[in-house]
């Protein structure tokens, strides 16, 4: 099911006043909004809520048998790839940036942002699909600069129906196969990179693709391999 606002201050913290309040949210059912006034990214970013993009917000009810949920950002991010590469006239150009954005020829198309509530995880999801912010720190796009604008109400059948199947498949098939087809669609190993882990300086490295939990495998300099659970990472030369 979706769920349709005209207006709202942030989709997931909608979602997550339901869960304090008792509410049995169904997993995998959407609330999507027209406008957010308070919409946020990770860090605590401002989310561009710009007429006509996607803005939305779901959960999952993890339990101990589950993969990790942190591992959920790259399900959303897989699911979010399907669901915007047959919009494109060259799928090639779409790249998944670990741990959640989605580039579109090395510009930010899309964002999403995890929140634990108990034992569920929201997941929030911010596309561009009709107009993109103009932001100083890092390129951005949206659909319509790459052709007609989708309609947002058919992209977000199209996203739910992605993200509730690959939440099925990480559930039965674990993390070997997910992180697999994480990086198949991915920045390629050995794209330099920085990255600013939470508290740290700035590190420089080369992607060095995935770690067995999910971690992003950062090569050094040095020629060390530095797993990164957390943390800004920007494509070298282009921040995104």
């Amino acid at each position: 099911m979706i769920r349709r606002l005209a207006e709202t201050g942030s989709t997931n913290a909608d979602l997550a006043a339901a869960l304090r309040g008792g509410e049995a949210l169904p997993e995998c059912d959407w609330l999507i909004a027209d406008r957010q006034t308070a919409g946020k990214g990770r860090q605590g970013r401002a989310w561009f809520d710009g007429a006509g993009n996607f803005m939305g917000s779901t959960i999952v009810h993890v339990t101990p048998r589950d993969p990790a949920p942190a591992t959920l950002a790259l399900v959303a991010g897989v699911a979010l790839y399907e669901a915007v590469v047959p919009l494109l006239a060259d799928p090639s150009a779409l790249r998944l940036k670990w741990p959640n954005d989605l580039l579109l020829s090395g510009a930010k198309l899309a964002g999403i942002l995890l929140e634990r509530a108990g034992n569920a995880i929201i997941v929030g999801i911010g596309v561009n699909l009709a107009a993109a912010p103009q932001l100083p720190d890092r390129a951005t796009t949206a659909l319509a600069n790459h052709g007609p604008a989708p309609d947002r109400d058919l992209f977000a059948q199209t996203l739910a129906a992605s993200f509730g199947r690959e939440v099925e498949r990480w559930r039965a098939y674990g993390l070997d196969p997910l992180l697999r087809r994480w990086e198949s669609v991915a920045h390629a190993r050995g794209t330099p990179l920085t990255v600013q882990p939470p508290g740290e300086s700035v590190l420089t490295g080369a992607f060095a693709g995935l770690a067995a939990d999910g971690a992003l495998s950062l090569s050094l300099a040095d020629g060390t391999t530095r797993a990164i659970h957390a943390g800004d990472v920007m494509l070298a030369k282009q921040e995104s």
